[in-house]
């Protein structure tokens, strides 16, 4: 028991706990359980299921990551992109036949829980690494725009389809403009209009005053709460709901979520495998990123490990608690940080608000407009479309500038989960195009110094009879056929090459085709008077080179410790000459 205890996080943190300590997190705790509840409230409803949903998600699963996780500020709870996704797969799925939407989500939830611990048990939480940059940002414009083109229909009080092509909402729209609910468009436009003013006038009014920071910062993140309760007065007062049609969310189940058996079907889980794994690594992904940002911010580090198992326990308990996939959110978990969390006693505070309003004040949200959640998850995701990387990735590398667009494309045409699968294979594609054509110099020494250069770059000497290559990439299959053909075209333009020297020292492996590729070449150099040579050969290479026939293959060529020692000793008399001037 002591050993599982001081696995905790928690308890460590707890031996230098005192009040000072409990009151940040106090304050902390208050504010972002306020937050939890309009974003909680909205996810659910992106995710397809009834708006209770979303405040259980933010019970159970936020408690037991307070016990669990390693991160003193990250806020766990329902996220935008991964409720995306579980309304997605509870759409594809129910369509087919196999559960309701409930039991789907609940299933989706036991599913990633599982996943994230076995990924721990595995140690294979680096998996997460093989999802470059550009695929997450390419899927995170997407999804983002997926999500805020999904709740036009709220905005303007229709019955718009779901599914279907990118542009189908917007032709829908354009051809049954005229049965917009007019009330509900004004009622939308004004909780963006709220949003907006909190947000930017409201929190530069703020910023300019005296408040502390720990207070201003909340108020800026609290528009959602603005905006929810300035639509429940204007329909409550106005009876829109009766007057003009207005969709409401009407009554919400009062009282804590109950633990419950889970429905399991392995032909269900067979369909849900697939997007539950992709919203276990990103949730994770993005959990971890947002972690360690805050922990870096106070000289800490978290333990990724701890994280997979905390988010895994936390998703089991959402699965148990009857609600749908959880993960940390950036937005929450910055305020959790600015209002003072010191440690996740804040999280247990804040799932504690949200159990007391779940308990005794659901009936307050009877009037919220369905309008006013549409306007909500728009404006926390228009953030999230970040054109700007496109252009910089372009610049920097146009591969990756490629893989962000074709991950952003098809996300917007096949899906999410087809989506982001398919910019993950095209990243590969992309890394093994590149590392097939790795960059190869022909080298020369700068000066009298022992320093070798390109000589494209640099001014450098060579000798007329000596050809020094340096590689840039380890060989393996996919590019031996590349450097070799490399080499022989430089010897076929020189003719008085008798030694090539391959410099190796940015290669970390030699495959099996390569080492083969080596031989056949040094045969075929052999049979026209040049000897291959190796310099600057690592330990490890070296180590499986002798344990091969290679090093006897290539006699009369030798191993060289450095460059500069093969030179001198090749060279038939070392009188370097300029680059462009071979003796």
């Amino acid at each position: 028991m002591g050993r599982i205890i001081d696995y905790l996080p928690l308890s460590q943190w707890l031996k230098h706990y005192h009040r000072d300590s409990f009151a940040s997190d106090l304050v902390a705790g208050i504010v972002v359980g306020i937050m939890l509840i309009p974003q909680g409230m909205a996810y659910a409803f992106l995710a397809g299921l009834p708006p209770e949903f979303g405040l259980y998600a933010a019970i159970i699963p936020l408690f037991l990551y307070s016990l669990l996780g390693s991160s003193r500020s990250l806020a766990v709870g329902p996220v935008a992109i991964a409720s995306l996704m579980v309304g997605s797969t509870i759409a594809d799925t129910a369509a087919k036949g196999l559960g309701d939407p409930i039991n789907i989500a609940i299933n989706l939830s036991l599913l990633v829980g599982v996943i994230l611990i076995l990924l721990r048990a595995l140690q294979l939480g680096s998996i997460v690494n093989f999802m470059s940059h550009s695929v997450i940002s390419g899927f995170t414009s997407a999804a983002a725009l997926l999500i805020a083109i999904s709740q036009i229909k709220h905005l303007f009080g229709l019955d718009i389809p779901n599914g279907g092509f990118i542009a189908d909402p917007f032709i829908y729209l354009f051809n049954n403009l005229q049965q917009t609910n007019i009330a509900t468009l004004l009622l939308g436009l004004l909780s963006i209009a709220v949003l907006w003013f909190v947000k930017d006038k409201l929190c530069c009014m703020l910023e300019r005053s005296p408040l502390p920071d720990w207070l201003v910062k909340p108020i800026c993140r609290a528009g959602p709460m603005f905006a929810m309760v300035i639509g429940i007065l204007v329909v409550a007062s106005m009876q829109l709901d009766q007057n003009h049609s207005v969709a409401i969310v009407g009554t919400i189940p009062q009282g804590l979520p109950t633990i419950s058996d889970i429905s399991i079907d392995l032909q269900l889980w067979q369909q849900l495998i697939t997007p539950a794994a992709l919203i276990a690594l990103i949730g994770f992904l993005e959990s971890v990123s947002v972690a360690t940002t805050l922990a870096s911010k106070r000289r800490e580090r978290i333990d990724p490990n701890k994280e997979l198992v905390a988010l895994g326990v936390a998703n089991i308990g959402s699965a148990f608690s009857g609600t749908f996939p959880v993960a940390g959110g950036f937005g929450r978990s910055m305020v959790n940080f600015s209002a003072g969390a010191q440690t996740t006693i804040a999280s247990m505070i804040s799932a504690l608000i949200v159990a007391v309003t779940v308990a005794f004040f659901t009936p307050l949200f009877y009037y919220l407009p369905k309008a006013a959640l549409g306007a909500v998850i728009i404006m926390a995701v228009i953030p999230l479309i970040d054109l700007k990387a496109f252009t910089n990735s372009w610049r920097f590398n146009k591969a990756d500038g490629l893989t962000l667009l074709s991950t952003f494309c098809l996300v917007l045409i096949l899906g999410v989960e087809l989506g982001i699968l398919s910019g993950i294979a095209i990243s590969f594609l992309l890394l093994l195009y590149r590392s097939s054509q790795p960059h190869i110099a022909v080298v020369g020494r700068v000066g009298d110094s022992e320093h070798f250069r390109n000589i494209d770059r640099h001014d450098v000497t060579t000798d007329k009879q000596l050809l020094s290559i340096r590689v840039d990439e380890s060989l393996y299959f996919a590019n031996t056929r590349f450097v070799e053909d490399f080499i022989r075209r430089q010897c076929g333009h020189r003719q008085e090459i008798e030694h090539v020297v391959l410099i190796c020292n940015a290669v970390n492996f030699i495959d099996a085709s390569a080492l083969e590729t080596l031989e056949n070449l040094s045969v075929h150099l052999a049979s026209e008077g040049i000897t291959l040579h190796l310099s600057e050969v690592k330990g490890p290479v070296m180590d499986q080179l002798k344990n091969t026939d290679f090093l006897q293959h290539i006699r009369p060529g030798k191993v060289f410790f450095t460059t500069d020692e093969a030179v001198r000793e090749l060279s038939c008399c070392y009188h370097p000459s300029p680059k462009g001037k071979n003796i």
